[in-house]
């Protein structure tokens, strides 16, 4: 199985407050990673670094290495980065705009001005996000009126739409109802078709559903990391086995 990206010694202090301690993480490519653990353990810390968000803190320093492709990261041009590695954050943050804006706005900045290019892009990512149905005769509305659920696929239609390698989902249904959340990890296991897929959660049995391997942070390590089935069927670290179990978290 092919890496996607390869994690190696990563270290990172916010000041003198040391985040994330010696990480070594694999990502496989058209697979499902999810990172478990505690509040405050650095879940998202650690998917922050893999396109570079936490450049954007003055007091961050990093060191270590990440490879995207057997590339180094830091050799890629930022805005290039982002756009190869999309990310779909904790709340909904759909831009004020209409639906149809919403997708276009990424095609245009990278280069794309021909409408019907920007119209056959928006309609391939609503369909990809499972949204199409729902609003194909609302384009122009605001997004802002859609369901939180909706505003979540929404922003993830927008992330699709300039044609990312891996996306980056950081609690992604933390702020939806049951239902909602339910149509958002069935849209991940068909996106891992197509997309190398890193997703941070709270919700262990969410995390057992969605994703093929798992990670287990704890105090900014990561104490485990195997498949999903081995880490919640047969955990060797005792914290791990703890979490799971739910003797605290």
């Amino acid at each position: 199985m092919k890496e996607k990206m390869e994690i190696e010694d990563l270290n990172l202090w916010y000041g003198t407050f040391q985040a994330l301690k010696d990480i070594e993480l694999d990502i496989y490519e058209n697979r499902v990673t999810a990172i478990i653990g505690p509040s405050g353990c650095g879940k998202s810390t650690l998917i922050r670094c893999l396109n570079r968000m936490n450049d954007l803190l003055d007091s961050v320093t990093i060191e270590g290495e990440i490879e995207l492709d057997d590339e180094d990261i830091y050799k890629i041009d930022v805005v290039t980065l982002r756009r190869r590695i999309g990310m779909v954050f904790q709340k909904p943050n759909p831009f004020p705009m209409s639906i149809f804006d919403n997708i276009a706005y990424g095609p245009k900045i990278h280069g794309i001005k021909d409408k019907k290019k920007l119209r056959e892009i928006v309609e391939d990512s609503l369909k990809r996000a499972v949204l199409w149905d729902e609003v194909r005769d609302d384009l122009n509305k605001s997004a802002l009126d859609l369901s939180g659920g909706q505003q979540q696929r929404l922003c993830i239609a927008r992330t699709l739409a300039v044609k990312p390698e891996v996306i980056l989902f950081d609690e992604p249904c933390s702020a939806l109802d049951p239902i909602s959340t339910r149509k958002i990890e069935d849209l991940i296991a068909k996106l891992k078709e197509n997309y190398t897929i890193v997703i941070v959660t709270h919700n262990m049995q969410q995390a057992a559903r969605v994703s093929d391997y798992t990670a287990f942070m704890y105090l900014g390590e990561m104490l485990e990391f195997d498949t999903t089935k081995n880490i919640f069927t047969n955990p060797k670290n005792e914290k791990t086995e703890s979490y799971i179990s739910g003797r605290f978290g």
